[in-house]
């Protein structure tokens, strides 16, 4: 399993923008946002796999794991 699996992707859309958000929470602040919601997943991707790299670079350890802690169920219940 590659490390970037190991993290949550987000994409959703956003009523404020008018766009789709993309988020990686726990590992990079911020993130990407575009019209086509598979481009921004694709993106985000890149993104995550860039910040592994350059927490490799740094010789810094990489944040917790975000993967299997059931965002979405989670998430309901805050709706």
């Amino acid at each position: 399993m590659k490390d970037s699996a190991k993290y949550a992707k987000i994409v959703e859309w956003s009523e404020e923008d008018q766009c789709y958000v993309g988020s990686a929470p726990g590992l990079i602040f911020g993130g990407c946002h575009g019209d086509d919601e598979r481009q921004v997943f694709d993106d985000l991707c890149l993104i995550v796999e860039e910040a592994i790299e350059l927490y490799r670079k740094d010789g810094k350890p990489l944040p917790s794991a975000t993967s299997g802690r059931d965002f979405a169920n989670r998430m309901q219940n805050v709706a």
